[in-house]
């Protein structure tokens, strides 16, 4: 008796490490592995943002006091790493870079909620937003221009190439919203872009407020403050996959794949996209910390120079 009794306790364990082990690939947050991979996650989440936004970030600077900055096209500086310890609300509130690019997008389709506490891209650095997309409400509103939709059109930032992005979303959506009803469904009516608004309970600007966010066709399921956990996981397991891989193809998030689940909310966050594209959870030190991305294009070949020439 005690035998099977030992037997069925090792297949238990057995059992739960596999159930964590599943779990933990697409839900858990990325966590130090020691200084030296430390410092691979650091030049590679520097790489994914100096490519998501070429156009503005100019170079890096490594103050005497070892912090890392990237330097912005109009002078500001923004600290990579403020060396402070922060709980998981601290880093959606006030995050640095690495808090920002500390959890990793999954890429690959999934019909789960995310633990609570799993929310990639949610945070968001406003000093970067801000130098990419304007720093006011009037400058935001001058970026602005109008992407074609289905019947009407929607204001989007023209900024960093986010309205075009949202144009190459929409040129394959209305053909296969033709074919496709549970898509047409689930996209229209959008629910909106741009709109100039605080996160609700907070002091901090929605990203509608920069006009790179779309919601689209709303279900009472779709958010963590509608709905119960169990609503939004029934939301969730019906949402077509074919919608969500053309948002991201184009740089944008899902806010489906969030612990705090919004699954109307598509947002367009390059930096995010590409280090899951080419990085993923990997932070192997015994291989190039570059491996992966398109070393053809001139541009990245410098970047991945400036940034072991500044980082060594």
């Amino acid at each position: 008796m005690k035998k099977i009794a030992g037997g069925i306790l090792i297949l238990s364990l057995v059992f739960m490490a596999a159930h964590i082990s599943i779990n933990l690939q697409y839900s858990k947050a990325f966590t130090s592995p020691g200084l030296k991979n430390s410092k691979i996650k650091m030049k590679q989440d520097l790489l994914c943002l100096m490519m998501a936004y070429s156009e503005y970030i100019t170079d890096i600077e490594c103050a005497d006091n070892g912090m890392v900055y990237l330097v912005m096209k109009s002078g500001k500086r923004i600290v990579y790493d403020d060396k402070r310890v922060k709980s998981i609300e601290v880093k959606i509130a006030n995050p640095d870079l690495q808090d920002m690019m500390e959890q990793i997008y999954p890429l690959a389709p999934v019909k789960n909620l995310m633990d609570a506490n799993f929310d990639p891209g949610r945070s968001r650095v406003y000093g970067l937003l801000e130098e990419v997309y304007g720093k006011s409400r009037q400058q935001v509103e001058s970026n602005l221009t109008n992407v074609k939709a289905v019947y009407n059109s929607f204001q989007f930032n023209g900024n960093n190439q986010a309205a075009e992005s949202l144009q190459a979303v929409m040129q394959e959506l209305i053909p296969l919203m033709e074919k496709r009803p549970d898509i047409r469904t689930c996209v229209l009516p959008c629910s909106g872009t741009y709109n100039y608004r605080y996160i609700s309970d907070t002091n901090r600007l929605s990203p509608h407020a920069f006009g790179i966010a779309i919601d689209l066709a709303r279900d009472n399921r779709d958010y963590w403050k509608w709905a119960s956990r169990e609503e939004g996981q029934n939301r969730l397991a019906s949402y077509p996959e074919e919608l969500v891989d053309i948002f991201e193809r184009n740089n944008f998030i899902w806010g489906g794949k969030w612990g705090h689940f919004d699954i109307l909310h598509f947002e367009y966050r390059p930096e995010i996209i590409l280090m899951a594209r080419y990085f993923g959870d990997s932070h192997n030190s015994e291989e190039l910390w570059y491996k992966g991305v398109p070393l053809e294009e001139t541009s990245i070949k410098s970047y991945i120079k400036k940034i072991d020439l500044i980082l060594k």
